[in-house]
């Protein structure tokens, strides 16, 4: 029963997502691309003080990626930089209430390994080992 909460809740996040759009100005962007299945994701960040104030995204995918950007960016918002750049695969699983299994992980963390690397362009330094597995 739970599971189909969460599920309903992943896929009315599909159809209204929230933080969908594009910041003019942003403090920095990302693209990224999963090559397997042909979702593509832009997130825009607007950091000051150390802190997410404002984060946007705009794209095209399936139920899962659309999904889980709308869900993790409405978590992540407001929070600081340096605790977004410690969330991984399991923290976007348990905010998105769903294991999408092996075959569509790489949809659900699409969004945060396009913020994690627009992070680390953000620190001037490479992305760590945990984002490119994401």
């Amino acid at each position: 029963m739970a599971l189909d909460i969460y599920a309903e809740t992943l896929l009315e996040n599909y159809e209204k997502p929230q933080n969908r759009g594009k910041i003019d100005n942003p403090t920095v962007s990302m693209h990224e691309e999963n090559t397997s299945c042909g979702d593509e994701m832009t997130v825009y960040l607007k950091i000051s003080g150390g802190k997410l104030d404002d984060i946007k995204f705009e794209g095209s995918g399936c139920a899962i990626s659309i999904g889980s950007a709308s869900i993790v960016s409405s978590h992540i918002k407001g929070m600081k930089i340096s605790d977004i750049e410690k969330i991984g695969k399991e923290e976007v699983i348990h905010m998105i209430g769903v294991d999408p299994g092996p075959g569509r992980l790489h949809c659900a963390t699409l969004f945060m390994r396009a913020v994690r690397e627009a992070l680390s362009k953000y620190s001037n330094k490479p992305p760590d080992k945990a984002t490119k597995e994401m």
